[in-house]
């Protein structure tokens, strides 16, 4: 049996990994600015998270959501206290995707509506109703084609709006930060004003702070910024440190009933250990701060460089849009320099490395973006 082909792939494999650095199966090493799509929040091979998960999995690995796992309710609790909503409830399950999937259905149930708005240049994850909120042609398969969707530009109220006094919208969903759509920032006050559209018409707001969220953008949640709170945020990525994890986090406005909501591995005692380890690192080391310190530095000295259109993004999740495509310079910054990056578009570079990037490590990054240029 063969591997179904869905990625391109670079010819590197990597074997090792410590802190913001990879080693691949030849020896050589990197500088890793994207942790594995945001997924590495604080950093390869955390020696307290290494040691947090191989005791839990020589203890218990998985067992079902029959019985109670009191592993679940220390993440709430510690996620709560970190986040700020420790009002909130709750929900374990495995993927971004699928916590969007969740809070898409759980906003349905609670109002008995269908559509959903979401805005262009979106990505909220691969399986149905995710993909269908997602503004990418291209992977909506049939078979997702039939939950109505409407797709708004960023910054226009008004036509929120109108599309709210139709009457019929269930929810709506928005990234913290654009992430595959370019690090595109939703200004503040359109964040406020959906919020208030939302609550005057009783629609369900919910932020998909998946790959914005757990402290990467000097706050715990991008939507923090805009001094707001959503009825419904989903996260994943960063949470477990690569472990297979996501969450919904609801607000008291929403009432469980048996059977809404299920998941066979969600919340499993790995993945609950994992997600402990990970709050606990992020507090001890205070990585919320670092995120917001280094990426200030990282942007400040980013602006210097030539050949930069634009800097767009917060903390450590960064954009950098050239004036030309950037399949190249990426190409000679892996390859030559060894520093690992995402993109977003043809013409833009995405920086997303571990949250306990040093500002020795920024210098180093920019330093061989220099020899790049």
């Amino acid at each position: 049996m063969n591997l179904f082909d869905v990625y391109p792939l670079f010819n590197i494999e990597i074997v090792k990994g410590l802190g913001c650095r990879v080693w691949d199966s030849e020896g050589n090493e990197y500088l890793d600015l994207y942790g594995g799509h945001a997924v590495i929040s604080v950093g390869h091979s955390h020696p307290a998270y290494v040691e947090a998960v191989t005791k839990q999995v020589n203890q218990l690995g998985f067992y079902s959501n029959s019985v109670i796992n009191s592993l679940q309710q220390k993440v709430a609790e510690k996620l709560g206290k970190a986040s700020g909503y420790d009002d909130y409830a709750l929900f374990l399950i495995n993927t971004g995707a699928e916590a969007n999937e969740n809070a898409l259905k759980l906003a349905s149930f609670h109002n008995g509506k269908r559509r959903v708005i979401s805005f262009k240049k979106s990505f909220h994850g691969r399986t149905s109703a995710a993909v269908r909120v997602t503004d990418n042609p291209a992977i909506i398969a049939p078979v997702n084609e039939g939950m109505p969707v409407t797709y708004l530009p960023f910054n226009d109220l008004a036509a929120v709006e109108g599309e709210f006094k139709k009457g019929d919208v269930s929810s709506l969903i928005i990234e913290g930060i654009q992430g595959v759509g370019g690090i595109q920032v939703p200004p503040d006050t359109f964040l406020q004003g959906l919020r208030e559209l939302c609550t005057r018409y009783k629609v369900v707001l919910i932020l998909d702070e998946i790959q914005s969220g757990y402290g990467r953008t000097g706050k715990f949640f991008a939507h923090q910024y805009a001094g707001i709170r959503p009825d419904i945020i989903t996260v994943a990525k960063g949470i477990a440190n690569g472990f297979p994890m996501g969450g919904v986090l609801i607000s008291p406005i929403f009432k469980p009933v048996y059977g809404m909501l299920g998941t066979t591995f969600g919340g499993n005692h790995l993945a609950c250990a994992a997600a402990i380890a990970v709050l606990d690192i992020m507090e001890e080391e205070q990585l919320i701060a670092n995120a917001a310190n280094v990426g200030s530095y990282l942007m400040e000295e980013l602006a210097k460089l030539p050949g930069i259109k634009d800097l767009r993004g917060r903390g450590l999740m960064i954009g950098v849009e050239f004036e030309e495509p950037v399949k190249e310079i990426r190409n000679k910054y892996l390859f030559d320099q060894k520093v690992f990056t995402g993109v977003a578009g043809a013409h833009t570079i995405r920086l997303l490395p571990p949250l306990t990037l040093t500002l020795e490590e920024a210098k180093e990054a920019i330093t061989r973006l220099k020899h790049v240029l």
